[in-house]
């Protein structure tokens, strides 16, 4: 489990000893993320790395969290603990008018059952954009046609949690289909918080060397090894990063970004794209929005990111200008 997929009880909550779950931010927040969305005149965020999966998955993740288990390391009071409906309503209340619902496998076996019940999260909530995943597995390739079939629109790849090799021989179908069809996979592929037997940018560079057509969304930015990953979205133009929990204070601590990058995320404007990690971050969600406004790349920089390079990338409505 990463530190950025799975708690204690509100970020409020361990700051000021309030209690509650979506209520520790309140209307406050909401205006205070609509304000941000409206000053920059987009119609809304479409954040590409939300989480959303089943209860009973989403239980165990949560009390990973709650243990501090040893990719945490440290206190992480989910600051978004409330059920699904809220979580969805939450989201619509921010503004955010475009979603994933972020799952993944930890073992073979796992990965197909997940794909059904995103199909019908999805088929329930308009908003989201159609989510699946994948395991190195002999009927991989098959659960993946199928999920495409269906209407995914985004996989999500967890090397560090599964544990695997993305070049494992029994995914080579898995990302020719992928390449082929041009769907954008969020991928945590990098070493943070603590390294994994295929973590970092060797495998993944490795793997884009094989589809280098690709559409590869590296989550957290890479962190830590962000210069590593902007090179491999500098030389594949399907490469984009997430920003997920990049440039927070709670992760600058550890991982902070270096200010030699900034002029790099200035020259890839249009493949960088807004992820947050709802509802399992240590802080509100404007903090998120918050630290990409103080980098100072602009407004241009902050409505690509934010609305207009994920609409490109799956297709929804453009906005006005």
């Amino acid at each position: 489990m990463s530190t950025t997929e799975a708690g204690g009880n509100g970020a409020r909550e361990a700051e000021t000893g309030e209690t509650g779950d979506t209520g520790d931010t309140g209307e406050p927040e909401t205006g205070e993320v609509r304000a941000f969305v409206r000053r920059l005149g987009i119609p809304g965020l479409v954040d590409v790395h939300t989480h959303f999966m089943p209860r009973n998955v989403l239980d165990k993740v949560w009390a990973y969290f709650d243990s501090a288990g040893p990719l945490v390391g440290r206190p992480w009071p989910i600051a978004y603990r409330a059920e699904e409906d809220e979580r969805v309503a939450l989201l619509r209340e921010f503004g955010v008018i475009a979603f994933t619902s972020m799952l993944y496998p930890h073992k073979p076996g796992m990965a197909a059952w997940l794909n059904d019940w995103s199909a019908g999260f999805a088929a329930r909530t308009p908003d989201c954009l159609h989510t699946a995943t994948f395991f190195p597995e002999a009927g991989a390739p098959g659960y993946v046609r199928q999920a495409l079939d269906r209407g995914a629109r985004v996989f999500k790849a967890h090397v560090q949690v599964g544990g695997y090799d993305p070049n494992d021989p029994l995914l080579d179908g898995v990302w020719q289909l992928l390449e082929d069809t041009a769907t954008p996979v969020v991928a945590h592929c990098a070493s943070g918080p603590v390294p994994g037997p295929h973590t970092g940018p060797g495998p993944v560079g490795a793997l884009l060397a094989r589809h280098p057509r690709l559409r590869l969304i590296v989550a957290h930015l890479g962190m830590p090894e962000y210069g590593e990953f902007l090179d491999l979205a500098e030389r594949y133009e399907g490469v984009h990063l997430d920003t997920t929990m990049a440039f927070t204070d709670f992760s600058e601590e550890t991982a902070p970004f270096p200010a030699a990058g900034l002029k790099r995320l200035a020259g890839l404007s249009d493949r960088i794209l807004l992820g947050t990690d709802f509802p399992n971050i240590p802080y509100p969600y404007a903090h998120q929005l918050h630290v990409l406004e103080r980098l100072g790349l602009g407004d241009d920089w902050l409505r690509a990111v934010c609305h207009d390079n994920a609409a490109r990338l799956f297709a929804l409505p453009s906005r006005r200008s």
